[in-house]
């Protein structure tokens, strides 16, 4: 048991530094503020400074700027040329997504059944587009990374009570993991086929989830000088996108954009070929929620920014089928060598 304890806790720090790694040259090598397609940062920033009026369409987005008030306050003028409130951004995104890959190992390593195919699966999650160049560049999709695949682990462990916690914390941290979510855990729960008041209790565990979730998001929204409620939010971003414009244009662009070529690129061929290893559940569940936030972004006009949904939702599960290809090609290779030289 100790020594199991330990090897999470080497593990999850692993991660964690990697992360850190990745995310170094938001402390002094560019202001993500600066980069247009990371404009949502300002509004981050704001949160973490305590200028919440400041921060725009972020507001309700609290989960991650919040805890990173303390990491700024303590790091505040003891970082020489690095920027205090993206360090303190970067240590609470580097922990979410670390702790996502940790569960994906756990998880991988219940499915697969092979400690290798597991580390290798949350190294390849880590070693995405989207975490280095998106979730680790002071954003907040980190959580909502995180709470999906808390997600995944509380069903594949059938703890579905946990599910309104989750609600909660992801809506916090940003209000598509809602939608996101529920659609998630829908195609998962059709997907069993299971019969009986368990079934039933496990939709009601969705229902709470989705309603914990959308009262979290009024909260939210309904506090300061300006009150809105998440259908307006919904309505204005779609007036700001244009209102009007033909949804498969808009799909196209987000499919065309360089954020998703690159965080797919390599990841969505490789992790195709072992879907079928993979819990039913878990695929059809995972490919609903992409489908969703490809709507969702075609219905915005989102451009790049869907595939950092689209990523939350798929970026584990291909992450361990492609770890399944790798190693299973690498082990035959290393077999055929094997016989040859005898």
């Amino acid at each position: 048991m100790k020594s199991a304890i330990g090897h999470g806790v080497i593990v999850w720090t692993l991660f964690f530094v990697i992360c850190m790694s990745l995310g170094y040259p938001t402390l002094n090598r560019y202001d993500p503020r600066s980069i247009p397609g990371l404009s949502d940062s300002n509004g981050y920033y704001a949160l973490v400074t305590g200028a919440d009026d400041q921060a725009g369409d972020e507001s309700h987005r609290v989960l991650v700027p919040y805890l990173a008030k303390p990491v700024y306050w303590m790091a505040k003028g003891h970082l020489n040329t690095w920027n205090p409130v993206f360090f303190a951004l970067l240590v609470v995104n580097s922990f979410f997504i670390s702790t996502t890959a940790f569960m994906l190992v756990s998880v991988s390593r219940r499915i697969a059944g092979n400690d290798s195919a597991a580390l290798v699966s949350g190294l390849l999650y880590l070693s995405s587009f989207a975490v280095a160049n998106l979730n680790l560049s002071g954003y907040v999709d980190s959580a909502v990374n995180c709470m999906m695949m808390a997600v995944v682990w509380t069903m594949l462990a059938e703890r579905w009570w946990l599910l309104p916690l989750w609600g909660v914390l992801g809506a916090i941290a940003k209000e598509t993991f809602v939608p996101l979510a529920a659609v998630l855990v829908f195609g998962w729960w059709l997907t069993a086929f299971r019969r009986g008041a368990r079934r039933l209790s496990q939709l009601a565990w969705l229902g709470a989830m989705v309603t914990l979730g959308f009262v979290a998001l009024t909260l939210l929204m309904s506090r300061g000088s300006s009150p809105y409620s998440p259908l307006s939010f919904a309505a204005s971003r779609w007036a700001e996108s244009g209102s009007g414009h033909f949804y498969l244009s808009g799909l196209y662009r987000c499919l065309v954009a360089r954020e998703f070529l690159f965080t797919f690129a390599w990841l969505l061929p490789l992790g195709l070929w072992r879907l079928g290893r993979m819990p039913r559940t878990w695929v059809i569940g995972s490919a609903s929620a992409a489908l969703a936030a490809l709507a969702m972004g075609a219905y915005d006009d989102a451009l790049g920014n869907a595939a950092r949904a689209v990523f939350s939702a798929l970026g584990p599960l291909l992450s361990l089928s492609a770890s399944l290809l790798l190693l299973e090609t690498s082990t035959r290779g290393i077999s055929r060598s094997e016989r040859s030289e005898r």
